[in-house]
C-alpha cells in the first residue's frame, strides 16, 4: 500500500513539473492556489469535524497583506509572502480562540460571522483600496535573484509552495496529532475522557489551517498581482466549501482535486456569465448524489471494497 502511494505521488510531481510545458502557467498556478486552499480547509473540516463558514478571512487578508508589503514596502516576494502568512496565523489564534469554545453549527456561524468582520475592515482599510483592490502587485525577485515576472519561473515558486503545504498537511494528519484529530472528529466525549485537552487540540488544527490557507492567499496575490475583496468574500469560503465536499472531504488528494475542477469550470466556462454559476451547483448537485463521498473518496472506498 505504502509503495503504491509513493508512485502516485511520484507521479503527481512529474505531473507538476512538466505541466508548464504542456498547460497554460497564469492557469495552473490559480489551480494550485487553490488546491493548497482546500487542502488547508480539509484539514479542519475532514480532519477535525469543524466546519468552517470564515476561511476567505485568512486566504483573503493575507492576499492584502502580501500584494501591500510587496506593492507599498517593497519586499521581495518571499518576505511579502511570509509577511501575508503570519497575519493569517495572528487572525486564526484570535478568532480560533474565540470560536473553539462553540460546537456545531454554533461554531461555524461564529467563524462566519468573524470573517464578515474580516470583510468590513478591508472594505474600510485605506490599504486595500476599497473595491478597487490592490493591483499592480510587483512579481519581484525571489531572494533578489531569481525575476518572477517569467511566468514559468513564477509557476514553479507556486509549485513548490503547494508541495510544501501539501507535504505538511500530510505529515500533521500521519502523525500522533493527527491521530487526536481523527479521534476528536469520530468522538469527541472519548477523547475528552482519555485526557486530551480537545479544545487545544482543536486551536491548533484551527492555526494550522488558517496559517496554510493564508500562505496559499499570500501566494495568489504575488503570482496574479492582485487582491480585491472577493479573495475575502463569504463566496469564497462558500467557494472552498464546495471544493472539498466535491472533491472527497477527509482524504488527502479529493480537495485538491476538487479545487482542480472548479477552477477549470471557472475558466473555460467564464463566456456563460451568470450561468457559471448553475452549472456549477448542477455538477455538485449530482456528484453529491452520485458520489457521496466526493468523487476521491468515492474511487477509495470502491478500489477498498475490491481490493
Amino acid at each position: 500500500m505504502m509503495s503504491k502511494t509513493r508512485i502516485l505521488y511520484s507521479v503527481l510531481f512529474a505531473a507538476l513539473v512538466v505541466a508548464p510545458f504542456v498547460g497554460y502557467p497564469i492557469f495552473l498556478m490559480k489551480v494550485l492556489c487553490f488546491a493548497l486552499f482546500a487542502c488547508a480547509f480539509n484539514l479542519l473540516i475532514g480532519f477535525t469535524g469543524l466546519l468552517s463558514f470564515g476561511h476567505a478571512m485568512f486566504f483573503g487578508f493575507a492576499a492584502y497583506v502580501s500584494g501591500h508589503a510587496a506593492k507599498v514596502w517593497g519586499l521581495t516576494p518571499e518576505l511579502a509572502i511570509l509577511a501575508g502568512t503570519l497575519c493569517a496565523t495572528v487572525i486564526a489564534v484570535v478568532t480560533g480562540w474565540l470560536a473553539v469554545r462553540r460546537q456545531g453549527i454554533y461554531f461555524a456561524m461564529v467563524t462566519l460571522a468573524l470573517a464578515q468582520m474580516i470583510y468590513f475592515i478591508c472594505v474600510q482599510a485605506p490599504f486595500t483600496y476599497a473595491e478597487d483592490g490592490i493591483q499592480s502587485i510587483p512579481r519581484g525577485k525571489l531572494f533578489g535573484v531569481i525575476d518572477l515576472a517569467n511566468d514559468t519561473a513564477m509557476y514553479y515558486v507556486v509549485a513548490a509552495i503547494f508541495v510544501f503545504g501539501f507535504a505538511l498537511i500530510y505529515r500533521i494528519i500521519h502523525s500522533p496529532f493527527g491521530q487526536v484529530l481523527k479521534s476528536v472528529r469520530e468522538n469527541e466525549p472519548r477523547a475528552l475522557s482519555l485526557g486530551y485537552n480537545v479544545d487545544r487540540y482543536k486551536l491548533l488544527a484551527f492555526v494550522l489551517s488558517g496559517t496554510i490557507a493564508g500562505l496559499a492567499g499570500a501566494t495568489k496575490s504575488i503570482a496574479f498581482g492582485i487582491a480585491t475583496l472577493t479573495d475575502v468574500s463569504w463566496q469564497m469560503s462558500g467557494e472552498v466549501v464546495l471544493m472539498t465536499l466535491l472533491g472527497g472531504m477527509g482524504t488527502i488528494l479529493g480537495p485538491a482535486v476538487g479545487a482542480a475542477i472548479i477552477v477549470t469550470m471557472q475558466n473555460y466556462l467564464a463566456d456563460l456569465g451568470s450561468m457559471v454559476s448553475i452549472i456549477m451547483g448542477l455538477t455538485f448537485v449530482v456528484c453529491v448524489l452520485a458520489f457521496r463521498r466526493g468523487i476521491v473518496g468515492e474511487i477509495e472506498f470502491r478500489l477498498g471494497k475490491k481490493g
